[in-house]
């Protein structure tokens, strides 16, 4: 099976991604993509995330301007679409960001996409690098949790958090900052459960992480690696706070920046 990269175009360049295919074609790879769609109401992330999770795309290249992160539905998105890959796919799945422009110094991209190289779409090199990336057996890379992301037509945007196995948690917490919880539950992992018990259930708690105060929403039930907490979120937060649930002001808690 001929491995394929899937490329996300943030430029609206159709002759720089055509070349940007050719040039993937030419080093033997199959090459695939999308122009991306702005559009969070219709939660357009998820059709590439459907081909992103294709068992033959083994590299995923996001080509655009440094400044298209800076959009904060863009970034946004593009934090939703990594989170699904990586919740899949594991931390490990390559990631190229092509940029179209030059990089500033201050660049500071949403933390999934913090991994990814940064070649620039014009470097030749580009073509060599995505080879060796297809090619490179991916690594397992340990986390203290697992966290995922579910759009659901008709029933809204969930995160899913939890403990990665081995690990446990005795409850859990989830926050989010500049948008609104209305809704949680507990169940098994990777699927929003239709139904959940909920021991000693909390909403509305305000969380100061430095400058910054999250909602966060909480219960006390049993999390190992095979069991999440699912919060369904009204909005679009830029961080997301979660980790085990904990009574004082001293927790331990993971943050994500999604935009």
């Amino acid at each position: 099976m001929m491995k394929k990269v899937w490329i996300t175009a943030l430029v609206k360049d159709e002759e720089k991604i055509a070349k940007l295919m050719a040039a993937m074609k030419q080093y033997g790879l199959a090459a695939d993509g999308h122009f991306w769609v702005d559009d969070l109401k219709h939660m357009s992330w998820q059709a590439p995330a459907e081909e992103l999770l294709k068992a033959d795309v083994a590299l995923w290249i996001i080509a655009g301007a440094p400044q298209d992160l800076k959009t904060p539905s863009v970034a946004f998105g593009l934090s939703l679409l990594a989170m699904k890959v990586f919740a899949v796919k594991g931390q490990a799945f390559p990631l190229i960001f092509a940029p179209a422009s030059e990089v500033p110094a201050d660049f500071d991209p949403p933390t999934l996409l913090k991994g990814a190289e940064v070649i620039p779409l014009s470097n030749p090199s580009l073509g060599v690098k995505a080879v060796s990336l297809a090619n490179t057996p991916l690594k397992k890379i340990e986390k203290e949790y697992q966290l995922d992301v579910h759009g659901l037509a008709g029933i809204g945007l969930w995160f899913e958090a939890g403990p990665s196995s081995p690990l446990a948690w005795q409850g859990a917490m989830f926050g989010v900052h500049g948008a609104e919880i209305d809704f949680h539950g507990v169940g098994p992992a990777h699927g929003v459960p239709e139904r959940a018990v909920l021991e000693y259930p909390q909403q509305g708690l305000k969380l100061q992480l430095g400058d910054d105060e999250f909602t966060a929403w909480a219960v006390q039930n049993s999390f190992e690696g095979n069991t999440s907490y699912y919060v369904r979120v009204q909005g679009t937060p830029d961080r997301l706070l979660f980790g085990p649930y904990a009574s004082s002001e001293e927790a331990e808690v993971h943050v994500v920046k999604l935009s």
